[in-house]
């Protein structure tokens, strides 16, 4: 007996709906509503089950996209997408894993919830225009000029440089190690002059309520973690090399962008809440 479709694209379905929401929660929501239709369907005229199965996860990302798009205006201090730990192989499909770095979601945070499904189908999953606008009940033009949007809004906020990820992993090599001594200095040689550092703690725990801007302010708040009892480790987060900090016995993670070999923007995510898939590789597929 041949295996269901939803199974045999299960991967695909989930990346496609954490695109979309930046939640692996909310995502595996999605996919459990998208199974119980899918149960419902007559298999018989389904022609492209893997089209039609996008459909259905794209129509219920975007009614819980349009929800969670509320909520998140009400969230305590800074908003960052729930980290996914990845193995390194998901790093070989580069394009699957910029779109799934903290960088690009946090793009994607900035589209609406229409030009962010657009964008994620089309240019990351790639498919046509015509299967785009049936998912999204608009015409093959419409969602042209969506995408059109998307793209442009996207390539003014996307990092300008893509670094390796030997690079990356050297720089967070050496970022881990700062923390270690805990030395100011040695903090402002690993980080840009216009750094920005993002915390999400959810008001749950401590963490940055606001961006905070500049080498000199960054590294003295990381000196001043880096002096309480800490566990560092390196680990592979959302397709790429990253960190994982428990302070106090609290966990943390920590992505960073990077570029000319100086970090750009430092992620730093403490909700609980978003922490809790650190254990075991998500499955992400194209």
């Amino acid at each position: 007996m041949a295996e269901d479709p939803f199974v045999v694209h299960r991967g695909l379905l989930f990346t496609v709906a954490y695109e979309l929401l930046g939640s692996a929660a909310d995502a595996e929501d999605v996919l459990q509503e998208s199974w119980l239709r899918w149960a419902r369907v007559d298999r018989q005229r389904v022609h492209d089950p893997r089209s039609y199965l996008i459909r259905i996860v794209t129509r219920q990302g975007l009614n819980r996209l349009r929800t969670l798009s509320r909520r998140r205006e009400q969230y305590v201090g800074e908003w960052l997408p729930e980290p996914l730990l990845t193995t390194p192989d998901v790093a070989e499909d580069v394009e699957l894993a910029e779109s799934v770095s903290f960088a690009m979601l946090t793009v994607l945070e900035t589209l609406g919830p229409t030009e962010r499904a657009v964008f994620v189908l089309r240019e990351v999953f790639e498919l046509p225009y015509e299967e785009i606008a049936e998912a999204l009940g608009k015409t093959s033009a419409a969602v042209r000029q969506v995408a059109r949007r998307a793209r442009g809004h996207v390539a003014a906020r996307r990092p300008r440089v893509r670094v390796t990820h030997s690079e990356q992993r050297r720089v967070v090599e050496r970022f881990l190690e700062t923390l270690r001594t805990g030395r100011l200095q040695d903090l402002m040689e690993v980080l840009a002059p216009d750094v920005v550092l993002i915390a999400d703690g959810g008001g749950i725990v401590a963490a940055a309520v606001a961006p905070v801007h500049g080498a000199e302010a960054v590294a003295a708040l990381l000196a001043r973690a880096g002096r309480l009892p800490v566990s560092l480790a390196a680990v592979w987060l959302n397709g790429a090399p990253a960190g994982r900090i428990d302070i106090g016995g609290e966990p943390s993670v920590v992505s960073l962008a990077v570029e000319d070999g100086l970090i750009t923007r430092v992620y730093v995510v403490r909700n609980p809440r978003k922490l809790t898939r650190l254990n075991s590789p998500a499955d992400l597929a194209r």
